[in-house]
């Protein structure tokens, strides 16, 4: 009873394999990839989407997007 099945791994590994492409999105969209650990949060990951969408990318440097 102490131990993990294989289907718990397995539900693990699923759950954090996505932290890696995401990290990897942040680190080009010049953020740091420590951000990716907010998906592990369950209402940080919706705010820190909120913050992305709304700040400057570093990686766009400093002119505006265009619309």
């Amino acid at each position: 009873m102490g131990s993990f099945s294989v289907w718990h791994w397995v539900v693990v590994i699923g759950w954090l394999l996505p932290m890696l492409p995401i990290s990897t999105i942040l680190r080009k969209a010049g953020f740091s990839p420590w951000w990716a650990l907010l998906y592990l949060i369950p209402m940080a990951n919706v705010a820190a989407l909120f913050i992305f969408a709304y700040t400057r990318w570093p990686a766009l440097g400093s002119t505006p997007p265009e619309a």
